[in-house]
């Protein structure tokens, strides 16, 4: 009989029970804030951000810390999932994965939402989720991103709270820096050495990087110089339902990348090096042949100019 619950289509009845188990999808809401190319300025998906209607869950950490209490954040994820894939349309999206839905039937279910979005999906997982449910999160999410074509994403990079190796070994295809390093990144040269340090790192593991939390000009273009290569903030856009626009401060056209590459010590960027065009091939310079003289036509290479033979001034002979 517990079989019966792996392809259950809905959410179960609450009647008669409060709290976060008595919430509807007419009681949640779900805004979309846009995560930017910094190469193109252009959307390159959307974080599917929860909002509940109910006074008594003012903001998404209260409501989820109610749900763990009540061993409901399995259901309450999969009512998210219901209202962000309904209402998101045909865009890229990035979704929120509390740690303790990992064991839970709901995110495994065969007919949840996220297995029949069009465009790519992506499954996001803090930094400390991580850590403290490593094994977890290397069985199940390996596994359902392996099932769905799902990727994964570690929020909070650099938050200090996982041994790095466990956070590696997950192979994130992105990871999203914690807001602590990209806070007022322009004037704090020891986060930028950290920033330059994480770009490098992760274009080595074949991961993307996107800044958060991203408010002033100054923050953005900073990013954009280490080699960050998304970004996500009020600056850009706020969340809002239908998914917003972009305000991209930098014009209409496409922002000019670095011409230096970003270095390290003495290594330059992997991602800068791995994208970059190949140097032109060098002209083969032309060299007369020593068998026999030039004809009187011919040109001689010099390592300055070139001058036509004939021009060129000789010896008179001698009497």
């Amino acid at each position: 009989m517990d079989k019966l619950n792996w392809t259950f289509s809905g959410v179960e009845q609450t009647d008669g029970v409060g709290g976060v188990r008595a919430l509807s999808v007419s009681d949640l809401n779900v805004v979309f804030q846009p995560i930017v190319e910094l190469s193109t300025g252009q959307t390159f998906a959307h974080e599917a951000l929860v909002r509940c209607r109910r006074p008594e869950y003012p903001s998404p950490p209260v409501l989820f810390d109610a749900a763990v209490a009540e061993n409901a954040c399995g259901r309450l994820g999969r009512l998210i999932r219901e209202v962000a894939f309904s209402t998101a349309g045909d865009v890229p999206l990035f979704i929120n994965l509390h740690p303790e839905e990992l064991s839970s039937r709901w995110l495994v279910r065969p007919d949840d939402p996220l297995c029949f979005h069009a465009r790519p999906v992506f499954l996001e997982i803090t930094e400390t989720a991580a850590f403290t449910h490593f094994d977890l999160c290397k069985s199940v999410l390996n596994e359902l991103c392996r099932r769905t074509g799902a990727l994964l994403v570690v929020d909070d990079f650099g938050a200090g709270h996982s041994n790095l190796q466990r956070v590696v070994d997950l192979l994130p295809a992105i990871v999203k820096l914690d807001l602590a390093l990209t806070r007022d990144l322009h004037r704090r040269p020891r986060s930028r050495a950290v920033v330059r340090h994480m770009v490098n790192l992760c274009a080595e593991l074949g991961a993307r990087v996107v800044a958060e939390g991203i408010e002033a000009v100054e923050e953005l273009a900073c990013a954009r110089d280490l080699g960050v290569h998304y970004a996500q903030g009020y600056l850009l856009a706020r969340p809002a339902t239908p998914p917003p626009a972009v305000a991209w401060p930098f014009g209409t056209s496409a922002p000019i990348a670095p011409r230096r590459p970003v270095v390290v010590g003495a290594k330059t960027d992997s991602h800068l090096r791995a994208t970059a065009p190949p140097p032109p091939k060098r002209a083969q310079r032309a060299r007369p042949s020593r068998r026999a003289p030039p004809p009187t036509s011919a040109v001689v290479v010099d390592d300055a100019f070139v001058t036509p033979l004939s021009q060129r001034k000789t010896k008179p002979p001698p009497t």
